[in-house]
């Protein structure tokens, strides 16, 4: 059986389901801007805006290394400090006369100065420069001559002599051979010349330097190879 429905019956559905579709069209629409308003934009590495123009400070950078985060705050710096040396201490130097028998080579010359009461004083604060004979200086010297000078009646000799070897003061090879002459602590004349080599000595002789600037704590030691008379 066929119905018939009046032409404003029709009407009224079709303008039912029209609205019906623009309402829905219109929910999807609003939810659209709904979720449009809602979507973050990054900006900058440091802050975060949102469609309301709020700015949101984002957090601390996390910098992962494989299975570990570390957390690096923006006002925190890394600063590797150098790793802390302890630097070796100073060895403090022998004295002259300490430097001297520790050498080996001038046990005759200790001997000299133990007899001549000269330790004490070449032990003090100086500085000295001394020219120091070795063994084989002395043993160049006539036989029974440094048996002689050793004994007690023959101190004041062996001083003098002694005293001829040392000059006050720190002086160093260069400046020795910049000199003809030299006062020696026993108040006599050290002659100098670096005509053929350095040699040092009196009208009676001159000695070779053959080893210079030796230091100590109270000064420096030059080697000769003669002992010097006076």
């Amino acid at each position: 059986m066929n119905v018939f429905l009046p032409r404003a019956v029709i009407l009224t559905v079709a303008s039912v389901v029209i609205s019906g579709a623009a309402s829905a069209g219109d929910c999807n629409k609003n939810r659209g801007r709904v979720l449009q308003s809602r979507r973050v934009h990054v900006t900058s590495p440091r802050q975060v805006t949102t469609s309301r123009s709020t700015p949101v400070h984002a957090s601390p950078t996390v910098v992962v290394h494989e299975s570990s985060a570390t957390v690096v705050p923006y006002s925190t710096s890394v600063v590797t400090s150098n790793p802390v040396t302890t630097q070796p201490k100073a060895v403090a130097l022998p004295d002259i006369v300490d430097t001297a028998v520790a050498a080996g080579s001038f046990k005759t010359l200790a001997a000299a100065l133990g007899a001549a009461d000269l330790v004490g004083a070449l032990k003090d604060d100086g500085p000295f420069t001394v020219f120091a004979p070795t063994d084989d200086a002395f043993a160049k010297l006539p036989a029974g001559t440094v048996e002689e000078l050793l004994k007690p009646e023959n101190k004041d000799k062996l001083r003098d002599i002694l005293l001829l070897h040392v000059v006050a003061g720190k002086v160093a090879a260069a400046d020795v051979v910049k000199v003809t002459e030299a006062k020696s602590l026993g108040g006599g004349k050290l002659l100098v010349s670096a005509t053929d080599g350095v040699k040092v000595g009196t009208a009676s002789g001159m000695a070779n330097v053959v080893k210079t600037d030796i230091p100590a704590k109270n000064g420096l030691i030059h080697v000769i190879d003669s002992v010097i008379l006076p």
